[in-house]
């Protein structure tokens, strides 16, 4: 994953959802309109793509080159994507490639009754009249200003969600992600733009790079007030072998938390007056044999991969659970309102495991984590794979249920209040919320277990969280010396019955 993953415009995060009153692109109208905007008409199906896309890889790839048209500062992009312009439909909105961040052109159809177009005529298409390449699109919101869905740079795109804030992306597909080579990129060269209105698009695109070419289909709905829903498959031609191919990946930003290792209060040392700051707080996993992981996210002092085996899966994602306002205190970029997404296997994906890549950054503008599913069949030149999923950007969290969830983590020294701080010693500090909890109280029987050593357990006690409506909070102090393990689990049982999901916490060096 690169530290120079498209964010767009941090600055323009919101997005209106309502319904356009007029404009829209109806049957015939896309062509007619634009007159001498488009390109001979041709024929346009699924199968058409996926057979372009294996033909594709059968040929050796051939590196785009960078437009000559990029711009190569922030204010030209602004200008050029948000300034007044006509949009190629009335609901589609094209950027410009930029240096360094989203160099390529790409080619743009609008698809009418089984037709499409291509357009080749951009001018009066980017702000100030001015006439560019595209490098990718957006869907604008009611107010024709603002927008709610995204298309730019290699295979990124998002969705505003329920609250009307851009946060993390999703990608296409990801290539060799934190392995000691480099990874590899590859992009959405050619866009079929299918019925975008106000609240339903659907995008067809291409995908190349030099181990593999893919055909994509991409059904989005827009539910006012609710989420965003995208309905996703692919159809993946392999070129060359590849390490590690990551499906249905999602790039996020985690600068800190509240927790800190050293017990130590804020300001972050990077001086932030924030109390938080992040797009995501943690990966949600449901494998296929039920069990469910919460792992806090980290800004590492080094990369990092941890893989969680997830045979079968039923779901996983980045969440941003955190929606309290004075936990962030940002009234200009509103963490709180970033959307979280939840990807959900359409069909079975078999065994494998979902991975989480972690980057040590100092921005908020980088993005230095991501998350991905990787297969346990090797991929191999020559194969085709085909994928299924749905992909749901929201405010609310699809990973929790009647299970208690870990809705808080405070990290700081073990021991008494009344003693110096020991660096050789660890608290932690888990509440949990639940239905399930409801009517527990301390004589209820309820537990925390671990996976940790016994001699590395200093304390470990469970006990209802006064104040806090079926609400638990565990308590763990840990003795790091001699302890060998990278990382551990805890979780809440009553007897038999585990009444939460697993948190899985990594130790900080």
């Amino acid at each position: 994953m690169t530290p120079s993953a498209p964010k767009f415009t941090r600055r323009q995060a919101g997005g209106a959802l309502a319904s356009l009153a007029a404009g829209l692109l109806q049957p015939g109208m896309a062509f007619a309109a634009g007159g001498g905007r488009w390109g001979a008409p041709r024929p346009f199906s699924w199968d058409l793509l996926v057979e372009r896309a294996r033909r594709l890889a059968g040929r050796p790839y051939v590196a785009p080159r960078p437009s000559a048209h990029a711009v190569s500062d922030s204010d030209a992009f602004v200008r050029l994507a948000y300034g007044a312009a006509d949009a190629v439909t009335g609901t589609v909105r094209l950027f410009p490639p930029r240096r360094g961040v989203a160099p390529l052109a790409v080619s743009i159809h609008v698809v009418d009754h089984g037709v499409a177009r291509r357009l080749i005529d951009t001018h009066g298409l980017f702000g100030g009249g001015q006439t560019a390449d595209p490098a990718g699109w957006r869907v604008l919101a009611p107010d024709a200003r603002t927008d709610w869905m995204a298309f730019l740079g290699a295979s990124y795109f998002r969705c505003s969600g329920t609250s009307n804030r851009y946060g993390l992306s999703a990608r296409g597909i990801s290539v060799d992600t934190g392995l000691p080579g480099p990874e590899e990129f590859p992009a959405f060269t050619d866009f079929w733009i299918e019925q975008p209105s106000d609240d339903h698009v659907i995008t067809h695109a291409l995908l190349d790079g030099p181990s593999l070419a893919g055909a994509y289909a991409i059904d989005t709905w827009r539910h006012e007030g609710v989420d965003v829903v995208q309905d996703v498959r692919c159809a993946l031609f392999l070129r060359r072998d590849v390490q590690r191919l990551g499906i249905a990946p999602q790039t996020s930003m985690f600068l800190y938390d509240q927790t800190r290792a050293d017990g130590m209060p804020h300001p972050h040392p990077i001086g932030d007056w924030r109390p938080q700051v992040h797009d995501s707080g943690g990966l949600a996993i449901r494998t296929g044999a039920g069990e469910r992981i919460w792992r806090p996210l980290h800004n590492p002092a080094q990369a990092r991969v941890n893989a969680f085996r997830a045979d079968h899966p039923s779901g996983f994602g980045l969440m941003q659970r955190d929606r309290d306002f004075t936990n962030y205190e940002d009234d200009e970029l509103f963490y709180e309102l970033r959307p979280s997404l939840w990807v959900q296997p359409q069909g079975d994906w078999g065994t494998g495991s979902v991975m989480l890549y972690e980057m040590a950054s100092v921005s908020e503008t980088v993005d230095n984590i991501g998350a991905f599913w990787v297969a346990d069949e090797p991929a191999r030149a020559g194969q085709r794979r085909d994928v299924a999923y749905r992909l749901t950007w929201t405010s609310a969290d699809p990973s929790t249920d009647a299970n208690a969830h870990c809705c808080n983590l405070l990290i700081g020294p073990a021991g008494q209040a009344d003693t110096p701080p020991d660096p050789s010693t660890r608290k932690y500090v888990f509440d949990f919320r639940g239905d399930v909890l409801a009517g527990l109280d301390d004589a209820s029987g309820v537990q925390a277990l671990t996976n940790l050593p016994a001699s590395a357990v200093m304390g470990l006690r469970a006990h209802r969280l006064y104040g806090r409506k079926n609400s638990w909070r565990v308590v763990l102090d840990l003795r790091l010396t001699g302890l060998a393990q990278k990382e551990f689990r805890l979780f809440l049982r009553r007897g038999t019955q585990a009444l939460s999901e697993t948190v899985v916490v990594t130790l900080e060096d």
